[in-house]
């Protein structure tokens, strides 16, 4: 690979990292744990036809990004809810492997040259609400 490439990738991967950063920075936290509609979690995220919203997690529609760039999509988006991290890691675990997301050993998932990475949290107000951001990256 020549050195502009290189070059490009890792200020792909900066980019990425600071919208992260950014991401998880401006997030507010609901004030408490919106009801599911059509059953705890039933559906799919907002502009991701492929990737199941967890049981007992609803989306945080402010927690949406998207956008293209040369080397593939970005993609993020932010769900909360009184689910367990376990419950919801083990959901994504068996559901991501049926749609073609492959786990990989640093945590994350790759398919068709993405990277799905899932981050959990909690408000610090109140530690019973777990957050979980979703990132989509080229990969």
């Amino acid at each position: 690979m020549d050195l502009p490439r290189i070059g490009a990738l890792i200020a792909l991967r900066l980019a990425v990292a600071a919208l992260a950063a950014t991401l998880s920075a401006c997030a507010a936290p609901a004030p408490g744990p919106a009801p599911a509609t059509s059953g705890q979690g039933e559906g799919y995220f907002a502009g991701i036809d492929d990737l199941p919203l967890a049981p007992g997690l609803v989306e945080r529609p402010g927690e949406r990004t998207s956008f293209e760039t040369v080397a593939g999509r970005i993609e993020a988006r932010g769900a909360a809810g009184r689910a367990s991290r376990e419950a919801v890691a083990l959901f994504y675990a068996q559901a991501l492997p049926q749609l073609g997301w492959q786990p990989q050993a640093d945590g994350t998932y790759a398919r068709g040259g993405e990277r799905l990475g899932l981050e959990f949290s909690n408000p610090p107000e109140d530690a019973t609400t777990l957050l979980l951001r979703i990132l989509i990256t080229p990969g």
